[in-house]
C-alpha cells in the first residue's frame, strides 16, 4: 500500500462534470489499495471573481480581510468533490488548511508555511477515509486564516507529501506535462518524460506557469518525486525529480515571462558601496531584483539597469526616486514595455556555444537584446515585449526542429 498525494487545479474541477470526472480519477487510485489525500483549487477564476466582489466594495481592503474572503474559494471545492466522492460510493472527509495542521506566518496574501502537523490528516487516512484538503491557505499564530498567494496549492501538496513522506506527489493540471516551450504558442513543443528539479525550478521562475516554484524548491529539498499529468487525457506525464549522472539533454525549454519592468538609475558616482545601498534599499522591502546590468565607469560615473516584478515598479519606484538625489546620481527612468526570455537546460554546463545560437536565433529574427543574465544551467535576455512570443519560437526552433524526444 503507498500513499499518494494528488493535487487538482481550478481547470480540473472548474464545473460538475469535471469534478465527478477528478473524483473517479481519485476513486481509481483508492481502489488500487492505495491511501489517498487530495489537495484542490478554487473553481476555474473563483479567486479572480472573489477579488472583483471585494472591489466593488473596497478598492483598498486590508490583506487580513482578503485571505478571509479567498479562502473560501477552496472550501467549495474541497466540499463539492467530497460530495462526489460520497455520491460514488467511497468513504471521503474534506478537510480546511488549519484543520489538516498548515501553521503559516503572518504575512497574509503571501504566507510562508511554518509548519504541518498532519495528525487529522493521519486519523482520517486510519479510518480508511479518502482527505481532501483546501489548498493555497492555513493559519497563523492568531488563528487567523492566511493564504499562500498564487499558485500556493502546488506548495500545499508538496508539504503535505513532504512531512508524511509520500511514495509520490502528482500534480493535476490543464496541460499533460512540462513542455519544450508553451504548446498552446509554439506547435511543435515536445512533451519532457523527465525533467531534474533545478530545471523546473528555473522554468518556473522564469514564466513556465506548470508549477509554482515554491512547490518545486520543497520537492528538491525534501526529495519528493513529482509527476506533472493532465487530468483530462489521463496520460503519462512529466517525472520532476533529482537529476541523473547520464548524458543530458543540452535545453530542457524556453519560457517567457512578461511580468517585468526595467529600472535604470543614470549617472551613478563611480564609487564603492553603492550599488549596495541601492539593492539593500529594495531588499529591505522584498523587492527581489533579477537581471543586473552595469556600466563600465566613464567621466567618474555609470548606469545601473535592473528588472523587477511589474507589481513592484511603482513600489521600487517610490523608493529609489527620492534617493536619486542622495546617490547623487542624475536621474531614474523606467521601461515596462519589456520581456524576458529565457533557456533553461542542465546539458549547458558542459556544451560551449549555446549563448551564441541562442543570440543567433535572435538576430535571424530582427530581435534586439536589451540586457544578458546567465547562470550554469539558464541564460536570460531582456527584449522588447513586442517581440516575446516571436523570440520564443525563435529560440524553440534553432533548439528543438531536429530534436527526438
Amino acid at each position: 500500500m503507498s500513499l499518494i498525494v494528488q493535487k487538482f487545479g481550478g481547470s480540473s474541477v472548474a464545473n460538475a462534470e469535471r469534478i465527478f470526472n477528478v473524483a473517479d480519477i481519485i476513486t481509481g487510485t483508492y481502489k488500487q489499495g492505495n491511501d489517498v489525500v487530495v489537495v484542490v483549487s478554487a473553481q476555474g477564476d473563483t479567486t479572480d471573481d472573489l477579488i472583483a466582489k471585494a472591489q466593488e466594495i473596497n478598492e483598498n481592503p486590508s490583506k487580513r480581510e482578503m485571505d478571509m474572503l479567498l479562502t473560501a474559494g477552496e472550501q467549495m471545492s474541497a466540499s463539492l468533490l467530497a460530495m462526489a466522492i460520497e455520491k460514488l460510493g467511497f468513504p471521503v472527509v474534506s478537510l480546511l488548511g488549519w484543520q489538516a495542521g498548515f501553521l503559516t506566518s503572518s504575512a497574509y496574501g503571501s504566507a510562508r508555511i511554518k509548519r504541518v502537523v498532519p495528525d487529522r490528516i493521519q486519523k482520517e487516512l486510519d479510518k480508511k477515509n479518502i482527505v481532501i484538503v483546501t489548498g493555497f491557505q492555513g493559519v497563523n499564530r492568531y488563528n487567523d486564516m492566511t493564504t499562500l498567494g498564487r499558485g500556493g496549492s502546488d506548495t500545499s501538496a508538496v508539504a503535505i507529501a513532504a512531512v508524511m513522506k509520500a511514495d509520490l506527489c502528482q500534480i493535476y493540471t490543464d496541460v499533460d506535462g512540462v513542455y519544450t516551450a508553451d504548446p498552446r504558442k509554439v506547435p511543435n513543443a515536445k512533451k519532457l518524460d523527465v525533467i531534474s528539479y533545478n530545471e523546473m525550478l528555473e522554468l518556473a521562475t522564469l514564466g513556465a506557469q506548470v508549477l509554482n516554484n515554491r512547490s518545486v524548491e520543497m520537492a528538491k529539498k525534501y526529495n519528493i518525486e513529482l509527476e506533472v499529468l493532465s487530468s483530462l487525457t489521463r496520460k503519462r506525464g512529466t517525472i520532476v525529480k533529482e537529476a541523473n549522472k547520464m548524458e543530458k539533454m543540452l535545453i530542457s525549454g524556453v519560457a517567457k515571462d512578461e511580468d517585468v519592468a526595467r529600472i535604470s538609475i543614470i549617472g551613478v558616482p563611480d564609487r564603492p558601496g553603492l550599488a549596495f545601498k541601492i539593492f539593500s534599499k529594495l531588499s529591505g522591502k522584498n523587492i527581489n531584483v533579477d537581471i543586473i546590468l552595469q556600466s563600465v565607469g566613464r567621466n567618474g560615473t555609470k548606469d545601473i539597469s535592473f528588472t523587477v516584478g511589474r507589481s513592484n515598479l511603482q513600489d521600487a519606484l517610490d523608493i529609489l526616486t527620492p534617493y536619486v538625489e542622495v546617490l547623487g546620481a542624475s536621474g531614474i527612468v523606467h521601461d515596462e514595455t519589456v520581456a524576458k526570455v529565457s533557456i533553461v537546460g542542465a546539458g549547458m554546463e558542459s556544451h560551449p556555444g549555446v549563448a551564441a545560437d541562442m543570440f543567433e536565433a535572435l538576430f535571424e529574427s530582427n530581435i534586439n537584446i536589451r540586457m544578458i543574465s546567465t547562470s550554469e544551467i539558464k541564460i536570460s535576455v531582456l527584449i522588447d515585449q513586442a517581440d516575446a512570443d516571436r523570440a520564443v519560437t525563435a529560440i524553440h526552433n534553432k533548439f528543438f526542429s531536429d530534436v527526438a524526444m
